[in-house]
């Protein structure tokens, strides 16, 4: 008979890059894994060689696990808080049963848990939703990526409606699962002072989260983009300049609430 960890080795999945030392991917260092596809085509996008859902190498759960713990080390560093794996992408939904078997063999050997989202892939309908929540179970912080609160604007920028992001937003607070809500700064683009009060208000009628972060935009993407022969839209955009960034924390609210 098959046993249970034999099982999660065999799911696969397909993994982008790796980072071993993140510090800006959750709590303490962090050893992030990136996985490969998404949905979105966000005009700022910094990785789109993550977008096709083929093209990583593929991994089983358990030999990922057995490689990432080896840096476990660096996840508990005096006057630092206890850090761990943070999933992020491409967007880890579209693979949420690799990624909770991952996070099984993690919990196993208490190590913190954190996906990085946009939340796209997410749906209430069957057999989705039984799949994530099985990844939940497993998770301990989402940090979630709330690009815009108006409907037509966040089509504009990504292509997608924000429904089902706003709808998993909604379900993490109803089901007690933490949240950093994080939102990128463009000018001209998401940085208008109605959407900004807009996020906050939405933001503010969720219970879980206790942190918000405005992520400057920045163009260090932008030769990606040129290498894999798509034109750039946001060319000539500015970066944010520190008091921009500082307008739109007071507007949403950011900082650490617990």
């Amino acid at each position: 008979m098959e046993t249970q960890e034999r099982r999660r080795e065999e799911v696969q999945g397909q993994v982008h890059s790796m980072e071993t030392f993140g510090l800006v991917d959750g709590p303490g260092v962090r050893f992030v894994v990136f996985l490969q596809g998404c949905q979105m085509r966000c005009r700022y996008c910094h990785n789109p060689e993550t977008w096709p859902a083929e093209g990583g190498t593929m991994w089983g759960a358990g030999k990922l696990f057995e490689h990432i713990y080896r840096y476990r080390s660096y996840w508990k560093k005096k006057g630092q808080p206890n850090g761990g794996i943070t999933v992020s992408g491409g967007d880890p939904l579209l693979q949420p049963e690799f990624v909770a078997e991952l996070f099984a063999f993690a919990k196993e050997k208490g190590v913190h848990t954190a996906i990085d989202t946009s939340g796209n892939p997410f749906s209430l309908n069957s057999p989705y939703i039984e799949r994530f929540e099985k990844l939940i179970e497993t998770t301990d912080l989402v940090l979630l990526d709330l690009k815009e609160i108006d409907e037509e604007k966040h089509r504009a920028l990504t292509g997608c409606s924000n429904e089902n992001i706003l709808a998993l937003a909604r379900w993490l607070s109803d089901h007690g699962k933490e949240m950093w809500i994080r939102h990128v700064l463009v000018p001209g683009l998401t940085d208008d002072e109605q959407g900004l009060l807009g996020l906050r208000e939405f933001i503010r009628s969720l219970k879980t989260v206790s942190r918000v972060e405005i992520l400057p935009y920045h163009t260090l993407g932008m030769f990606k983009w040129k290498n894999m022969g798509i034109t750039y839209p946001l060319e000539g955009t500015p970066v944010p300049a520190k008091e921009e960034i500082e307008r739109a924390e007071r507007l949403i609210g950011a900082g650490v609430f617990r």
